[in-house]
């Protein structure tokens, strides 16, 4: 916030259900989030000052110099950088800003780390499309074409059972491919090596992930 030439318009591109529009609602007179997804659209929660619009990230429909700041979470790396880039140059104002961020490999201490990595690189890893390649080099090869803002570091953290560690494995794209090709669950396996680290069912711990961030000035 403390980066944009003024609060009037954002674009939130790729906003799935929204979460990033909604806490941008705070902030801007308007939020535009898109997704190219109907099925997200109708599934997004109404926040305050947010408009959701179905639109592809390359060919948003917004006017052109008309936003303050565009925003893109978790979504990047699927995009068509080329023509996602030009759209963005069009729709900014001069000295706008634009922010990506991304988060990898999740944390949940040093004893279930070496298994937790033999999963995501091992197991599943063949199962990754190809474009997961940004986020483990942490957006930092991405391509973007901005005048480059150093952003600070920061890092996701939540407070979860193993049960809930679980719910999130299953939730990944390569999970998902690896059970319609091979026709069996690699998360129940991984989650009976972990509970021996873990203790009880029902003891949480910490579990963090880096969180990636690309900013950026349109010139």
């Amino acid at each position: 916030m403390s980066l944009v030439p003024r609060r009037h318009l954002a674009w939130d591109c790729a906003t799935g259900n929204g979460q990033a529009a909604r806490d941008l609602g705070r902030y801007f007179d308007r939020v535009i989030a898109t997704d190219g997804s109907p099925d997200q659209i109708a599934q997004a929660i109404p926040g305050a000052h947010v408009e959701y619009r179905v639109a592809p990230a390359e060919s948003s429909g917004l006017e052109t110099q008309s936003v303050d700041l565009v925003t893109v979470a978790q979504a990047l790396h699927w995009f068509a950088h080329d023509t996602f880039f030009a759209e963005v140059r069009r729709v900014a104002v001069p000295k706008g800003i634009v922010a990506a961020w991304s988060y990898g490999s999740c944390h949940a201490g040093p004893d279930v780390e070496s298994i937790l990595r033999d999963f995501e690189e091992g197991t599943v890893g063949p199962y990754w499309n190809p474009e997961r390649k940004w986020v483990r080099e942490g957006y930092e090869t991405i391509p973007f074409p901005f005048v480059k803002i150093p952003a600070p570091d920061f890092e996701l953290r939540a407070v979860w059972t193993l049960r809930q560690l679980g719910a999130y494995l299953q939730s990944w794209s390569a999970v998902t491919k690896f059970r319609r090709e091979r026709g069996t669950d690699p998360v129940a396996p991984l989650l009976e090596r972990i509970a021996s680290h873990w203790g009880p069912a029902e003891r949480t711990r910490d579990v963090t992930w880096a969180l990636n961030i690309r900013v950026g000035r349109v010139e």
